[in-house]
């Protein structure tokens, strides 16, 4: 097993056991980024947060944003 397949199964292992939690602080971060931009960027910002939030749902195949 290689170094990139260990890492993918710790980092699965971590999103399944803590997922809501990443969701959360995905969630807090483009708050704060969003704040700290005035606004500016609020589109684009909540498209990112969604990519991420699709990454970690395929990672564990659960939909963490729902709770």
């Amino acid at each position: 097993m290689g170094f990139l397949d260990d890492a993918k199964k710790k980092l699965t292992k971590a999103v399944d056991q803590h997922g809501d939690k990443i969701a959360s602080g995905i969630d807090k971060a483009a708050a704060a980024a969003d704040k700290k931009t005035g606004g500016k960027h609020t589109a684009k910002i909540a498209k990112a947060t969604t990519k991420a939030k699709d990454g970690l749902d395929k990672l564990d195949k659960k939909n963490d944003d729902l709770t």
